[in-house]
């Protein structure tokens, strides 16, 4: 009987030996298939932020040419100045009169059979809710109810101070949303979920409510809704894209255009205004400060508190810092190297084109940036040089601008001739204390937090700057703060603590770069200031997939882009591989190729990790390079019916090109007209020195006008692009832009 206990126990032991050995190897499996998940997802947010950031250098970059050439160019009549300060002079602010003007909807009929939703002022409570259900059903609010709402909207704003004050003891809580993105779906949720906006219900949200997704318009016209009935509870931020030349980017100014086709000129430009009138940040009880993009070593609340925002129609001028005077030798540098630098595919290279003209950090920088300007058509000779170099050229451009009729910069007025020393100093003080509010707010803006100790300039964003622990630690305890709440950056999880939790991200639209990319969060505080998160996915599908289905599909998304983008720089590719290929084999290494790769697209993405998901794998570890390419052309050719060559050059270009012939269409008509192509023209012309007649540009117009109606649309603006970009590439260097010739009537060809 003993025999037979000791014989089962050691069955016992036996079989929980075998249990533990299973245990441990189904943990170590999980670990591992968990670990890879993660991996996977981390190199698909890497993609799809790189992709991001990159599309936002290109908009600087085009802002930056436009800017430098109306700042080297001196009109010749009214009608062109007013079409260039129309189109590009962003710091003018509009006066109270001229907004009287554009939000004349009293004038506007709603017709009988109209069974959108309908406002009238004072607004109720209701009007609001039943706007969110209007909206919910896919109803559109009439143009008249627009213009008076952003019309109300702004007579609210302009009485908000800077800093909005907000206490926890008229509240039960105080929820803090973060971007939109004009995703409807997620601020019906928030709502849904955590109640409409009331009297015990407060909202703060945190700015970026427009583009990129299809409803921006329905967003601002709930939240500017709620704040209206509800003026000491919601609250509204200013975010970076809460400015008119993002929008003409990432896709609101077309939103815009496309719902309101008749009325959408004076809905832009009053949103224009009302944007500037957005406060820039919330306090909580004077210890949470809550703003969109962050802070920087230069922040100073008490200056936030009381510049003119108004002023600051877009920070797109002022979007880098100097850091410890590197900048503006970095400036004259580039200036200096500038010949060999590449223009627009629509100019010639040019001598006079400096690297970064308008991206200024101080005002120090600024004059760096300006120490070489002369107006088109002045004599470039040595004396002349000589003067310009010894004269304040802050000053002079002031005065050049005044007498060609432009706006003053910063919206100073004009100056009599006989202007005085003492009076130019007073403007140029006026204009340093402008430029410094601007890079307050470029900083408050576009920063973004990092773990290193330190601030430095955000090359990736091209505006704004990196924050570190020591410079949060150094802002709260200057102000007596707790924490820091702020947006601007798309999290996996929907927030993200940092700087030993004194820093909270809070990013609120759920499925930002794809159904399953990423959860969207709120944040709720109530007296105790302690914050309590709520996470959410507004798209049902998601909830019906599992965590590595979703991974999938976020991961089969990021893929195809970027083989787009490696597919649109193909040509560039090739040349890079070439240069790794001496023996002219055809083949390279796969570590030639990561290298190559990174050199021309600059996305910072780990190309080794990436390349079983891009590159065909084969024994002796090398790439056919030539055959990769066509197979990256037959994908991409397989979903467009265009030949190879012009699909690379669309998809390269096509963002810009959309939003070269948005800045063109100054009237926002979605049509070119005659008279805006040929001032936009003469413009290029003078900074190319070329002598080009009006019979030219109008001849110029008419090719380009295919369907002879009178006016060149967008798909007859990229068909222009697709001819000089074709004879280009079966042509030689003569027949590209790079190469004009001129005739003896003054025609380019």
């Amino acid at each position: 009987m003993g025999s037979g206990t000791s014989t089962q126990h050691h069955f016992a032991f036996q079989n929980a030996e075998k249990a533990f050995k299973a245990a441990a190897l189904i943990q170590r499996w999980y670990r591992r298939y968990t670990a890879r998940l993660e991996m996977r997802r981390h190199c698909t947010w890497r993609i799809f932020q790189s992709i991001e950031y990159a599309g936002q250098q290109d908009q600087v970059k085009l802002h930056d040419f436009f800017s430098y050439l109306v700042d080297h160019f001196t009109p010749s009549s009214n009608h062109e100045r007013d079409f260039l300060d129309r189109m590009f002079t962003e710091d003018r602010f509009p006066q109270d009169s001229e907004m009287e003007k554009f939000g004349d909807y009293e004038s506007i009929e709603v017709p009988d059979n109209y069974t959108g939703p309908r406002l009238s002022f004072p607004l109720l409570p209701d009007h609001a809710t039943a706007l969110v259900e209007a909206f919910r059903l896919k109803q559109q609010l009439h143009a008249r109810y627009v213009l008076n709402l952003l019309h109300e909207t702004r007579k609210h704003l302009i009485q908000l101070p800077n800093i909005n004050r907000v206490s926890t003891c008229y509240s039960e809580e105080i929820t803090v949303c973060g971007d939109l993105h004009g995703q409807l779906d997620d601020l019906i949720f928030i709502f849904h979920k955590n109640g409409l906006p009331s009297p015990e219900r407060a909202y703060v949200f945190n700015g970026d409510f427009v583009d990129r997704g299809k409803d921006s318009v329905e967003i601002l016209m709930v939240l500017f809704a709620f704040m209206l009935v509800y003026p000491k509870e919601f609250h509204l931020n200013r975010g970076n894209h809460e400015d008119h030349l993002v929008n003409l980017r990432y896709g609101f100014t077309k939103e815009v255009m496309h719902k309101y086709k008749t009325h959408g000129k004076k809905i832009l430009k009053i949103l224009k205004d009302v944007f500037c009138w957005l406060p820039l940040a919330t306090l909580v009880d004077e210890k949470v400060l809550i703003l969109h993009g962050g802070v920087s070593d230069m922040t100073d609340l008490e200056l936030l508190a009381k510049l003119d925002r108004h002023k600051i129609v877009s920070t797109m001028r002022h979007k880098t810092r100097k850091e410890n005077g590197k900048q503006v030798k970095k400036e004259e540098a580039n200036q200096k190297s500038s010949a060999g630098r590449p223009t627009p595919w629509f100019l010639p290279q040019s001598r006079s084109l400096p690297a970064s003209p308008l991206r200024l950090g101080s005002l120090q920088a600024h004059r760096a940036g300006r120490s070489s300007s002369i107006p088109c058509g002045a004599p470039r000779d040595a004396k002349e040089l000589a003067r310009q170099v010894r004269r304040s050229v802050d000053l002079e451009l002031d005065r050049c601008r005044q007498q060609a009729g432009f706006p003053v910069s910063w919206g100073k007025e004009e100056a009599s001739p006989g202007v005085t020393a003492d009076s130019e100093a007073g403007n140029l003080r006026e204009r340093d204390e402008t430029i410094s509010w601007s890079l307050q707010v470029v900083d408050i803006l576009w920063s973004d937090p990092m773990a290193q100790e330190g601030c430095k300039a955000n090359t990736v964003r091209g505006g704004g700057c990196y924050f570190g622990p020591n410079v949060t630690e150094r802002l709260l305890q200057k102000y007596n703060l707790q924490f820091l709440i702020r947006s601007h950056e798309c999290k996996p999880e929907g927030y993200e603590f940092c700087h030993s939790r004194k820093v909270l991200t809070i990013f609120s639209a759920s499925n930002y770069y794809e159904v399953g990319s990423n959860r969207g969060a709120y944040v709720k505080l109530g007296p105790a200031l302690t914050p309590y998160i709520v996470q959410y996915q507004a798209n049902k599908v998601t909830h019906m997939l599992t965590m590595r289905q979703r991974i999938s599909r976020v991961e089969e998304s990021a893929l195809r882009a970027l083989r787009e983008k490696l597919f649109a720089h193909s040509s560039d590719l090739l040349g890079e591989f070439k240069k790794h290929d001496a023996d002219k084999t055809g083949l390279i290494t796969f570590s030639d190729w990561a290298e190559a790769v990174e050199s021309v697209l600059h996305l910072g993405l780990p190309w080794r990790m990436l390349r079983p998901q891009l590159v065909n794998s084969s024994t002796d570890n090398t790439l056919e390079y030539k055959s990769w390419l066509e197979d990256l052309a037959k994908e991409q050719l397989n979903r467009e019916n265009i030949q190879s060559s012009l699909l690379e050059t669309l998809y390269r270009n096509r963002s810009n090109l959309e939003t070269i012939f948005r800045i063109i269409d100054s009237d926002h008509s979605g049509f070119i007209s005659l008279d805006e192509f040929r001032h936009t023209w003469k413009l290029f012309s003078s900074h190319m020195n070329i002598n080009i007649t009006d019979d030219c540009i109008c001849d110029l117009a008419r090719s380009i006008d295919f369907n002879k109606d009178g006016h060149i649309d967008i798909n007859e603006f990229l068909e222009a692009f697709r001819l000089v970009e074709q004879s280009c590439s079966e042509g030689n260097a003569s027949d590209c832009p790079q190469t004009t010739n001129t005739n003896d009537n003054g025609c380019t060809h």
